[in-house]
């Protein structure tokens, strides 16, 4: 607010604070305390080593999805490969999975314009822009998921009626359709599942799963012919992000056909 170090505070402690950073103080200190997240105050997060810029109109990225990151870059992924994001939000997943595999592409999808624009900016600041695709679509809808190598998603997989897996401040400030959804927390990953089986049985699926979800998605997996091959417990000791493939199909991720995935 004062656009000074802390060694320039201690070293001209005398200095009057201006009114102007009083009052921007102020306000900072009246949004904390009505429960406003501190990343959408600042305007923005840190991921993975990266400063991403955040909104309300996106989530705030959290230290557990970064073992998304983790389980990504340990796969046995072609050298050039196409990746999916379904559901960019902020781009933390999909800019940091272009920034830490060198010669990736991804093509990361949302149906939000709001977050679109939150991930461009973020794309144009870690200036990625020629690796990074952001398209505006119902998750898969406009892209053919079999050609692609991988695709990944951190759905919506709160349940409304379990309080308890979330803080107060979260459901007042970050976007809804993000954090919830039916079915106890499990409708996004039926059409997820559904989608890889009938169009992609042979692309890995990789995914973020809330507490307590592992032993119902599996069982919700195997009626699409897809199973666990590699859970990721998070700092907490919760299971938090699974690698999902066919049961029948468990095949390495092709190699690159050069093509660019078909719109359509």
């Amino acid at each position: 607010m004062l656009g000074a170090t802390e060694a320039q505070l201690i070293a001209h402690d005398e200095r009057t604070v201006p009114a102007e950073a009083r009052e921007r103080f102020d306000e900072v200190v009246r949004r904390r305390a009505e429960g406003e997240p501190s990343a959408y105050i600042l305007g923005r997060r840190e991921f993975y080593g990266r400063s991403f810029e955040v909104d309300s109109r996106v989530l705030v990225p959290r230290p557990e999805t970064e073992h998304l990151i983790s389980l990504v870059l340990e796969l046995d992924l072609p050298t050039a490969p196409r990746i999916l994001d379904l559901g960019v939000g902020s781009g933390c997943i999909a800019l940091t999975l272009v920034a830490e595999i060198p010669r990736s592409r991804v093509w990361a999808v949302d149906r939000s314009l709001g977050a679109l624009a939150v991930a461009w900016r973020n794309r144009r600041n870690l200036g990625v822009g020629e690796r990074a695709h952001l398209i505006a679509s119902d998750w898969d809808r406009a892209l053919r998921l079999r050609e692609f190598d991988l695709v990944v998603c951190n759905p919506p997989y709160i349940d409304r009626s379990q309080p308890s897996e979330f803080q107060p401040e979260v459901a007042a400030f970050e976007p809804s359709e993000a954090l919830f959804a039916e079915e106890g927390g499990l409708a996004d990953y039926s059409s997820l599942f559904a989608a890889i089986s009938e169009r992609a049985s042979q692309v890995p699926l990789v995914t973020e799963i809330g507490r307590g979800q592992l032993e119902e998605l599996t069982a919700l997996a195997s009626t699409y012919d897809l199973r666990p091959v590699r859970v990721v417990v998070d700092y907490a000791g919760i299971e938090r992000v699974v690698l999902w493939q066919s049961r029948h199909n468990p095949l390495p991720p092709s190699p690159p056909s050069g093509k660019m995935p078909s719109h359509g």
